[in-house]
């Protein structure tokens, strides 16, 4: 198949795909909103984490699947290790946040960066001194986070 012909399916493919996708659920709007919009409704995280942890709810009900949060921690925060009922799907959107999973080898996040943590895969982040770490996660099941006590390596 020459160029033209695979740029003209691929065409005719995004335009099925928006013409199918276009009839968006009752009750549900459009929303673009940035991490620092002072219209955002930040409030605690859950008491495992340490004061100062905030969460704001972008979409979706916490306590049913396929919610939207971000996460917020200052700078030289830790978030302790901790284990999740759902799979997390991560955009870090500011700061630096070092984030280590059982089994798995440390990773530093710089803005930008995506990471997936497996449902019930006990972990642990650091967010490096400076400014705070905003992370954008998108959850599978309901928002939840229990304590690890475990070792992680």
């Amino acid at each position: 198949m020459n160029f033209s012909r695979q740029a003209t399916a691929v065409a005719g493919a995004l335009a099925l795909t928006a013409t199918s996708a276009s009839a968006a659920p009752q009750g549900e709007a459009p929303l673009a909103i940035k991490a620092a919009d002072p219209a955002l409704k930040w409030g605690p995280c859950p008491a495992i984490f340490p004061a100062g942890c905030e969460i704001a709810v972008l979409h979706g009900d916490p306590a049913k699947p396929n919610a939207d949060v971000f996460l917020r921690v200052k700078g030289g925060q830790r978030l302790p290790a901790h284990t999740h009922t759902s799979a997390e799907r991560m955009v870090l959107v500011t700061g630096e946040l070092r984030v280590k999973y059982q089994g798995a080898p440390a990773a530093t996040l710089t803005p930008g960066m995506y990471a997936f943590g497996p449902a019930g895969l006990p972990h642990e982040a650091d967010c490096r001194d400076g400014q705070p770490c905003t992370l954008f996660i998108a959850f599978e099941g309901p928002v939840d986070a229990a304590a690890f006590q475990g070792k992680l390596d």
